[in-house]
Formats: structure tokens, sequence, C-alpha cells
């Protein structure tokens, strides 16, 4: 039996899977960024929640991006 899945058994094709799981893990990693933030400001390190208000912008980019490029692909 092989490990890799091709969309057999889910139905979508890798290449679309992994589109899907990127796009999620981003907006997890912007929610989770969220709790990390709010956990500097109430320690009162502020370079800290920047730094992590940084990272959610940026899991926030991916997440859109991942949006767009699975809604034009699902266009098709």
């Amino acid at each position: 039996m092989s490990t890799t899945e091709t969309g057999h058994v889910t139905g979508t094709r890798d290449k679309d899977y992994n589109i899907l799981w990127f796009t999620e893990a981003c907006l997890d990693n912007a929610l989770r960024l969220e709790t990390y933030i709010a956990d500097a400001e109430r320690e009162g390190d502020s370079e800290l929640a920047e730094f992590f208000r940084k990272a959610q912008g940026e899991s926030q980019k991916g997440a859109e991006q991942g949006k767009r490029l699975l809604a034009s692909r699902l266009t098709k």
C-alpha cells in the first residue's frame, strides 16, 4: 500500500489539498498568534508583542494568497 494519497481516498488531488491545508494552517496560526500577542502584552513585553504582530500579518497574507489561488482554481 502506498503512503501517498493522490485523491483516491479524499477525492481531492494532492496539489489542491495542499493549497487547502496551507490556507487553513495560515489562518490557524493567525488565531494562535493573537493569544501570544495578548500574553506578551500582559507581561509588558512590547518587543515580543510586535514580533508576534508581524508574524500574524505574514500569516494573514499567506491565508489571503491561498484563498485567492484556491478561488481561481475552483472556478475553472
